[in-house]
C-alpha cells in the first residue's frame, strides 16, 4: 500500500465508489420518488438552487480554510504560470469546446449551445476540491481561481455573445441571442466562490491567531476536512435526482452530450499537464494548472442557460449533464495525476 493511500481516511480511500453510489442514489431517487424534482426546486432563490448552493459552499469551505493566504502573491509574481493559465482557460478551453459541440451536435442546436456555455464558464468552484484531492498547490489554486473569477465577471457576457451569436453563422449555423448581464455573473461568482472564500479566510485568520499556525493546521484542519467530501456526495445526490427521469428517458441524448464533454475534460487535463511540466513547474503547480484548465463552472453555465433559455430547454439539459460527466471524470483524473507524479516527478520536484 502506498504512503499516499495509507494517509487517506476510509472516506477518501474509497471515494470513487462513494461517488458512483451517490450518482446511482440520485438517479434512483429522481426516478422512483414522484415529485422529488418539484420538491427540490421549491428551494430556490432566483435561478439559484439552495440545496446545491449550500452543498457547494460547504464543499469548498475546508479547502479555503487551509489556504496560506500570505503565500498567494507568488502566483501573480510568476508571469509564465499566469500567462499559461490565461491561454488554457480563455483561449484553448472555449475554442476546443466550441469545436467539439459543432462536430458532435450539429443537428441539436440547443444542446450545442449548452455545451458551449459550459466551455465558456471557467471553473471557480469545484476545482478547489479536485486540486485538494490531487495534492495540488492550494495557494496557486486559490490565486488562479480568483484570477478566473475576475475574468468571468468582465468577459463571460462578451464570450457568450461571440461564441453563441456571432460565430455559428460564420460557419453556416444559426446563432442564438444571448443576454447575460454582468450582475448575473457577479452574483454567481459571489455565491459559489465569495461566500466559502470569506468564511474560510476568516476561519484561518481567527484560528491561526488563537492556536498558532502549526497547531491550526495540525489539529483544526483535519477536523473540518471531511466536510468537503460529505458535501460533495450530498451535492451529487441532489443534482442527479433533479434529472434522474430525463437521464433514464433520453439515454442516447445523454450519451451524445457526454461524449464531447468526456473528450474535452481529458484533452484539457492532459495538454495542460504537459504544458505545465514542459515549463518546469513542480508537481503541485502542474496539477493545479491542469485541473484549473480542465474544470468548468457548471453552476454558472446552468444558471445562465436557465435564465436565458428556460428550465426545460435543451441548453439547460445539456448544461446539467456537464457536472454529471465532470464529477466521475475528475475523480479518475485525480488518480491519473498521482500516476504522473510517481512516474515523472522526483520527490524533490513534487512540491
Amino acid at each position: 500500500m502506498s504512503t499516499i493511500t495509507k494517509k487517506l481516511s476510509f472516506l477518501d480511500r474509497y471515494l470513487t465508489l462513494w461517488i458512483f453510489l451517490a450518482m446511482f442514489a440520485g438517479v434512483a431517487t429522481g426516478c422512483l420518488i414522484p415529485g422529488v424534482e418539484g420538491f427540490i426546486n421549491t428551494f430556490r432563490a432566483g435561478a439559484t438552487n439552495i440545496p446545491i448552493a449550500a452543498g457547494l459552499i460547504l464543499m469548498m469551505y475546508p479547502p479555503f480554510a487551509k489556504v496560506k493566504y500570505e503565500e498567494m502573491p507568488e502566483v501573480f509574481h510568476n508571469k509564465k504560470i499566469l500567462g499559461l493559465s490565461l491561454i488554457q482557460n480563455w483561449l484553448i478551453g472555449p475554442v476546443l469546446m466550441f469545436i467539439l459541440a459543432v462536430v458532435f451536435l450539429p443537428d441539436k442546436p440547443e444542446y450545442m449551445v449548452g455545451l458551449i456555455m459550459i466551455g465558456l464558464a471557467r471553473c471557480i468552484a469545484m476545482v478547489i476540491v479536485w486540486n485538494e484531492l490531487a495534492k495540488g498547490n492550494t495557494e496557486y489554486a486559490a490565486g488562479l481561481v480568483a484570477f478566473n473569477s475576475i475574468f468571468q465577471v468582465l468577459f463571460y457576457s462578451v464570450y457568450a455573445w461571440f461564441f453563441i451569436t456571432v460565430l455559428p453563422p460564420l460557419i453556416g449555423m444559426s446563432g442564438s441571442i444571448v443576454d447575460v448581464s454582468i450582475q448575473q455573473i457577479a452574483m454567481s461568482v459571489f455565491i459559489y466562490l465569495g461566500i466559502p472564500c470569506i468564511a474560510g479566510a476568516l476561519t484561518r485568520f481567527i484560528g491561526v491567531k488563537a492556536l498558532g499556525k502549526e497547531r491550526y493546521h495540525r489539529e483544526f484542519v483535519p477536523k473540518i476536512s471531511p466536510i468537503t467530501l460529505i458535501a460533495l456526495l450530498f451535492t451529487i445526490v441532489v443534482m442527479f435526482s433533479l434529472k434522474g427521469n430525463l437521464i433514464v428517458q433520453l439515454p442516447l441524448d445523454v450519451a451524445r452530450i457526454a461524449a464531447p464533454l468526456l473528450i474535452y475534460f481529458i484533452v484539457m487535463f492532459l495538454v495542460s499537464f504537459w504544458m505545465g511540466k514542459k515549463m518546469g513547474a513542480d508537481y503541485s503547480k502542474t496539477t493545479t494548472l491542469a485541473f484549473t484548465a480542465a474544470s468548468n463552472n457548471f453552476e454558472l453555465a446552468i444558471a445562465v442557460a436557465v435564465a436565458v433559455f428556460g428550465l426545460n430547454s435543451g441548453a439547460a439539459f445539456a448544461a446539467v449533464i456537464g457536472p454529471l460527466v465532470e464529477v466521475p471524470v475528475m475523480i479518475g483524473l485525480v488518480n491519473v495525476a498521482f500516476w504522473f507524479q510517481r512516474r515523472y516527478f522526483t520527490p524533490a520536484n513534487t512540491r
